[in-house]
């Protein structure tokens, strides 16, 4: 059973600006039109474009694809005071989310100051989600100034084990409450990235495979395919000649071996994504 959605990719070309920190520069392009082609090799009918953390709030080149092509939606990262009537542009033309992408951050936003309540109301009355990328040892501070809010939150990457930990790290756990309180979905991408932040630059993906798979397990057998969704993260930032359309259809298989439930995830996808 082949995912219908995949809830993580990103699109860009080697000339977009970029951040002072961005922790790379690839340094070619991977446009929608080749996205959109590898989605029909692989027969996936949907995708969701995640915001660029190298290019920070540049998000016109996202936005412009989902714009074109209404077989994808996109999560943005934005600055706090951005304007309501920006954000509700930008949900026309197709995206969803905001993207918080925290990692490798020495230190978080205060997401209890004015600006960040504001920006997450109207987060909340778009009945958009925020998109939570961060370590996971930080997972259970992050839950606890975004729950408040009343927005939907997604967690990327597994919920970012701690890779000593992995299945039983504590911030899996306080993900997993969190999706007993109703409003949290757990994405399962990118199960190459859980040796850590700066394991992109190991040759061998092996013991992020072991700890995804194992993750995984806990994630399908404790949350349940209602409030799990799969990503590709194609195009593989960091891990271009290791990774493949096709190595990250086999991953999910193995991830969630009972068909009925890849099936029932593509279902939570859609109406997530599409309503």
């Amino acid at each position: 059973m082949l995912p219908i959605v995949d809830c993580h990719a990103h699109v860009f070309t080697r000339d977009l600006p970029l951040t002072g920190d961005a922790w790379t520069a690839p340094d070619y392009d991977y446009t929608p039109t080749d996205y959109l082609a590898e989605l029909d090799r692989h027969g996936v009918h949907f995708g969701i474009l995640s915001g660029l953390s190298i290019s920070g709030t540049y998000n016109d080149y996202t936005i412009a694809a989902v714009r074109n092509h209404r077989r994808l939606r996109a999560t943005v990262l934005v600055d706090p005071g951005v304007d309501p009537y920006s954000l509700k542009r930008m949900g026309e033309e197709g995206v969803v989310g905001v993207r918080y992408q925290w990692v490798r951050r020495p230190v978080l936003p205060d997401l209890t100051d004015h600006a960040h309540r504001v920006l997450l109301r109207r987060v909340r009355d778009l009945d958009w989600h925020v998109h939570v990328a961060v370590e996971g040892a930080r997972i259970r501070e992050v839950l606890a100034m975004l729950e408040p809010s009343g927005v939907k939150v997604v967690l990327d990457h597994f919920a970012h084990p701690e890779p000593a930990a992995g299945a039983c790290c504590d911030g899996l756990s306080a993900a997993l409450e969190a999706v007993q309180r109703g409003r949290t979905w757990i994405k399962l991408a990118a199960g190459f990235r859980l040796a850590g932040p700066d394991a992109w630059r190991d040759e061998d993906i092996a013991p992020a495979e072991r700890i995804a798979r194992d993750v995984a397990a806990r994630l399908v057998r404790e949350a349940g395919p209602d409030r799990l969704l799969w990503g590709s993260d194609a195009p593989f930032v960091g891990y271009e000649g290791r990774m493949s359309y096709g190595r990250a259809l086999t991953q999910f298989a193995s991830w969630v071996p009972d068909p009925a439930d890849r099936a029932a995830m593509s279902r939570t996808a859609l109406r997530f994504y599409f309503g």
